[in-house]
């Protein structure tokens, strides 16, 4: 009988104890995955650039990048509630908008760094 209560006292402490870590890495998994969204976002302002470079050649691929830029913002906003990584988020959305609107006026080479910048904000924010 004693032997009984110590292992379910044993189980009990072990649940206790390790309660915090799981809580922890789930915080963390979150902040991960919002890193590699991130760094996925940083890798298609970078497509943006080449694309507005060869925006001459074809036309089509800034508007693959910035649906692709929107895609990922997409699911950060899924996957964190986290106000500064919102604010990236956001300034992200608004300079993209600025991009597609340029290219609508039909400047052939519109300004794509505040994309990058805002896309540099956010992968600090998104850092665990």
């Amino acid at each position: 009988m004693a032997s009984r209560h110590r292992r379910i006292a044993l189980a009990a402490a072990s649940a206790a104890l390790l309660t915090p870590f799981v809580i922890g890495c789930s915080a963390i998994d979150k902040a991960l995955d919002c890193a590699q969204t991130a760094s996925a976002v940083a890798q298609s302002a970078s497509d943006l650039q080449q694309a507005v470079q060869d925006a001459a050649e074809n036309p089509l691929e800034a508007d693959k990048a910035l649906d692709q830029i929107d895609k990922n913002l997409d699911e950060i906003t899924d996957k964190t509630d986290n106000t500064d990584v919102g604010k990236a988020v956001d300034d992200i959305s608004a300079a993209v908008d600025n991009v597609r609107q340029a290219i609508k006026d039909g400047d052939p080479t519109p300004d794509v760094g505040p994309v990058v910048d805002a896309t540099g904000e956010l992968t600090k924010a998104c850092s665990p």
